[in-house]
């Protein structure tokens, strides 16, 4: 991992890349473990993720439980715990993203499953698996939707490990998960490094973008037969008219794997244009 300050840095940016890809606004957050100290990690303050620019703007809190380090430190967020719980749980994870992506929500209210439509969300697997906090809480816990506490974040950390491996020993050392859906909430992915989750909190929200727009053509396609432009009229000359009337199909498993390892050696690319955009806004300050 980077040295701290050059890791600070790295943070901002995502803050930044975060929102200008509309997948944060007022709120949502970006983590990251720190360098130097395994049982620590380092986020914003309680402030926008736009706004965030400097080094100051940051609080070091204790893996352990996600109180402050320093007993002077500014006010955090309240869903830390989606941080600290999940670096808790996985030592291999490096950074977590939390966000309310508008394209994203629908498949965290509606029943609709969301899988990988392209090779790019490969990392997406053959299930998101959708989280409820309604499920957990106790008589005393507030029903605001929000990762309030240790007993909260570790339930959320443990829907990142398929079932198979819930039990195993030792324990896995990274989520088997890349992406969780939170119910009627938003999304929590992760990455070994910060640029790897910023990935994949941009293309989970593109993913969705696409399924839905899939739907939504197929749907208007299908109800096109009594225009004169029925799904017959685009067969060819060799009646080869399957493109059309496949149904609804995701990557499959070889698929989603093969395309999250072409990826994940390409994402120094995206990573570099985002960086660009980001410093030629004026909004954007990085003081790293």
């Amino acid at each position: 991992m980077a040295n701290l300050t050059t890791l600070l840095t790295t943070l901002i940016s995502a803050n930044h890349i975060l929102h200008y890809h509309s997948i944060v606004d007022a709120y949502g957050h970006v983590s990251v473990r720190h360098p130097d100290d395994a049982s620590h990690f380092i986020m914003s303050g309680n402030r926008a993720p736009a706004l965030v620019s400097s080094p100051d703007d940051f609080v070091t809190y204790q893996v352990s439980n996600a109180s402050a380090v320093e007993p002077d430190a500014p006010k955090g967020y309240i869903e830390r715990y989606i941080h600290s719980e999940i670096y808790k749980r996985f030592v291999d994870v490096n950074c977590v993203v939390h966000a309310h992506a508008p394209d994203v929500l629908p498949y965290a209210t509606s029943g609709v499953p969301l899988r990988p439509v392209f090779h790019l969300p490969g990392f997406l697997g053959t299930e998101v698996p959708v989280w409820d906090i309604e499920t957990i809480y106790n008589e005393t816990d507030k029903h605001d939707m929000l990762v309030r506490n240790e007993r909260q974040g570790g339930s959320l950390a443990g829907m990142f490990v398929a079932p198979e491996n819930q039990t195993a020993e030792p324990a896995t050392s990274a989520p088997d998960r890349r992406v969780v859906l939170m119910r009627k909430h938003g999304f929590t992915t992760w990455g070994p490094d910060i640029e790897t989750a910023v990935f994949r909190a941009v293309f989970t929200a593109t993913n969705a973008r696409v399924q839905t727009d899939s739907a939504l053509l197929r749907n208007a396609f299908g109800g096109m037969s009594g225009s004169g432009m029925s799904m017959d009229a685009w067969e060819d000359a060799d009646g080869q008219d399957a493109l059309y009337n496949n149904d609804f199909e995701p990557l499959t498993a070889e698929q989603a794997a093969a395309a999250q390892s072409s990826n994940d050696g390409t994402i120094d690319r995206p990573w570099g244009l985002w960086v660009a955009e980001v410093e030629a806004n004026p909004l954007y300050k990085n003081n790293g």
